[in-house]
């Protein structure tokens, strides 16, 4: 039997990993910009979260949800706390796309509506529901087509206000920025627009924080750099977890609870649990999320001031888009080959997106500076203007 090729790969094979570097089967380092699409968040092999998966594999790794599971209340205590919401409820499943599927299942429900508004550029899953709300036809099959989405522009409130004016909307759900489209970040004034419009109308405002939020942009979550906003539902996972499969979705208490509403196998089992508390432990002790804003504000000033051949930038934190003047995929191959640096890719083909682990320090982001230079330079000449 072969694997069911789906994926472009890298032409490295990682087999270890320390902190920010991952070295290959032939024993060549390399430091990772990209975290696996934001997934290490504290970093790889952090000596705490194996020591705490280790301790926890040992007692119990599995039961389902049909048995008491302190550690799972544990969890959303500590979430409660740090993220700045402790008074809402946790439901934990696996998965990004399984968050914002229960949390699209979650507002039709609470409303009795059917329809959602989405947002051009979006990206927030491939199951069902979420890869229904998710802006790529290509990925999108006949079978998923039944949903009432309406995708309208970001930062459009009169066309988002026209289209909950017109339908029976239940929810409307944003990514308070947009990382698989290049880091394309949410008008504050817009977030906080679109939250007046859900009340008024009676939808449910999600906020997909599944790449944006534990600790990656210097808060907890991205959308608490807009003052004042306050979502019904926020969905997490990539971070929740440094790689080990763990989603969420932090409930408003406004939502009543019944058995059978949500479920899921795995979701919240023991050893996924332990991961999560192992990473806002890291989050807190070591002051993760201030070193993210440090480091990041260190990388986008020094992108801004030391490449003309940089046609746009965008980001908050440790997530980081910029174009080039044309596609970055020779360039992003050349990262990895010859300087033996992980950079991302985005939807956009100028774009190149740095998602770091978030104790990243300055002097790994100079020799990424340093090596940037030296594959953009000597093409300077070749890059339209």
């Amino acid at each position: 039997m072969k694997l069911f090729d789906v994926y472009p790969l890298m032409q490295v094979t990682p087999v270890k990993a320390q902190g920010a570097y991952i070295w290959d089967d032939e024993g060549k380092k390399y430091l990772d910009l990209y975290g696996g699409h934001a997934v290490i968040s504290v970093g790889h092999s952090h000596p705490h979260f194996v020591a705490r998966l280790q301790k926890q594999l040992e007692k119990i790794a599995f039961y389902s949800n049909s048995v008491k599971i302190p550690l799972q209340a544990e969890l959303a205590e500590k979430l409660g706390n740090l993220s700045g919401y402790p008074d809402y409820h946790l439901f934990l499943c696996n998965s990004g796309a399984e968050a914002n599927e229960n949390a699209l299942k979650l507002a039709s429900f609470h409303t009795g509506k059917p329809g959602v508004i989405a947002f051009k550029g979006a990206f927030h899953g491939r199951t069902s529901g979420a890869v229904a709300v998710t802006d790529n036809p290509k990925i999108v099959a006949p079978f998923n087509a039944g949903h009432q989405v309406f995708f309208e522009e970001m930062d459009d409130l009169d066309a988002v206000e026209n289209t909950l004016n017109t339908n029976e909307i239940a929810a409307i759900i944003i990514e308070s920025i947009q990382g698989v489209n290049g880091i394309r970040i949410a008008d504050p004034d817009f977030l906080r627009g679109l939250s007046a419009l859900a009340r008024k109308y009676d939808a449910i405002l999600i906020v997909d924080e599944v790449q944006a939020g534990y600790g990656r942009t210097g808060k907890f979550f991205a959308h608490q750099w807009t003052v004042g906003l306050e979502p019904d539902l926020i969905t997490v996972a990539k971070g929740m977890g440094n790689g080990f499969p763990i989603g969420g979705v932090l409930i408003h208490p406004k939502f009543k609870a019944n058995f059978g509403l949500l479920g899921t196998t795995f979701g919240g089992n023991h050893l996924a649990c332990a991961a999560g508390l192992a990473v806002l432990e890291i989050l807190e002790k070591e002051n993760l999320m201030e070193n993210a804003a440090v480091q990041g504000d260190f990388l986008l000033n020094a992108l801004t001031s030391e490449f003309s051949a940089i046609a746009a930038l965008r980001g908050k934190g440790l997530m980081i888009g910029f174009d080039l003047k044309e596609i970055a995929a020779p360039y992003r191959t050349e990262l990895v080959q010859t300087h033996r640096i992980f950079t991302g890719s985005a939807a956009t083909k100028e774009t190149i997106r740095l998602l770091p682990p978030l104790g990243i320090q300055k002097a790994e982001l100079r020799h990424f500076l340093d090596s940037l230079k030296k594959v953009i330079e000597p093409k300077a000449h070749l890059i339209k203007p």
